[in-house]
């Protein structure tokens, strides 16, 4: 049912002035960098695999036409921007609105503002320097650490999670997380004990300052589209970071993978697990391969969601006080 007031913005015009100065500056920020800017189709004929990210479609009618075309609005523009890499684009980034089904509230709602960026020639260690540079540009930052995955584990429950036996795992969880919780995998352990008794304590902000922690060398099943390298231990590691503000997920970095055969195999593994949970299965993007095939060139990449930054220099924990309507008023 609504109401007299429901048309009215969820966010003050306060925070909407807020928002139009930090897309000029991070506009400022990749002008004075020379990295160029991009639009991409937001909608595209194929769909992310990833198990744990669901999709909006809708249907192309072609008009005088009786066949039609399920079309999907991107996750991401992660694939397309890959096509221009591939075709010699050099330093790349793009604002844009990205669309996830699923959760609405809180820290999420299905379209949200996402920042994502490409450096040629750079790794994801050397990225890092990149989000720092632009955070610093935008706000008051501070970078506080670079930590690996390992190294917190080791801190804060005293194991490696990269050798540790399924088995301790999910003792943990049972006795630090939820004792009701069995039949887990791997990785979804991890991820339970990561977000509840790691997450929480990454980085702090105050009124206009923010400082994070940068986290690296996540396991290797977690890779999902980075590289995979051998750490100082030799033990196979994503080449990816996280950065954490307040116990946030900000930005998601990834050394790049470049490889087509390995990329369509995470991609069949991806759509297997998928059918295996009774998910959607969507289609792969073919465009992606055909370039990766052509020749990515060495990059990293990496997401950062706009709508949170915002929330963290807004000081709140409500995404609808940083979006004009948020979902339940749109």
């Amino acid at each position: 049912m609504t109401t007299e007031t429901d048309w009215q913005p969820t966010a003050s015009l306060e925070t909407i002035k807020l928002r139009a100065n930090l897309l000029s500056k991070i506009r400022s920020y990749f002008q004075q960098q020379n990295v160029l800017e991009v639009e991409t189709p937001v909608m595209s004929h194929a769909a992310v695999c990833d198990v744990h990210i669901e999709c909006f479609s809708t249907d192309f009618k072609p008009v005088s036409q009786f066949e039609g075309k399920t079309v999907y609005l991107h996750t991401s523009p992660e694939y397309a921007m890959k096509r221009l890499l591939a075709a010699g684009s050099g330093d790349i980034y793009q604002v844009c609105k990205v669309f996830r089904n699923g959760e609405a509230g809180g820290r999420h709602n299905p379209e949200f503002s996402m920042l994502e960026w490409y450096r040629v020639g750079l790794d994801h260690h050397q990225l890092m320097d990149d989000v720092t540079g632009l955070l610093s540009h935008v706000c008051d930052f501070t970078e506080l650490r670079r930590v690996s995955y390992q190294q917190l584990f080791e801190e804060h429950l005293g194991i490696n999670p990269h050798r540790t036996a399924t088995q301790q795992l999910t003792k943990l969880v049972k006795e630090k997380v939820d004792s009701e919780l069995s039949g887990l995998e791997r990785n979804a352990l991890l991820e339970l004990l990561f977000t509840h008794l790691i997450e929480p304590s990454l980085g702090w902000s105050a009124e206009n300052k923010l400082a994070g922690v940068y986290v690296y060398d996540f396991p290797a099943s977690m890779a999902a589209l980075s590289r995979v390298q051998l750490d100082t231990e030799g033990q196979q590691v994503a080449s990816r970071f996280e950065l954490f503000i307040d116990g946030v997920e900000l930005a998601n970095g990834y050394n790049e993978l470049a490889d087509a055969i390995e990329q369509e195999k995470r991609f069949k593994h991806d759509r297997g697990k998928r059918q295996e949970l009774g998910y959607e299965v969507n289609p792969i993007d073919e465009h992606l391969l055909s370039a990766l095939r052509g020749g990515l060139p060495d990059c990293a990449g990496v997401a950062l969601g706009v709508d949170r930054l915002l929330m963290l220099l807004a000081g709140t924990h409500s995404i609808a006080d940083v979006l004009s309507f948020d979902f339940s008023h749109s």
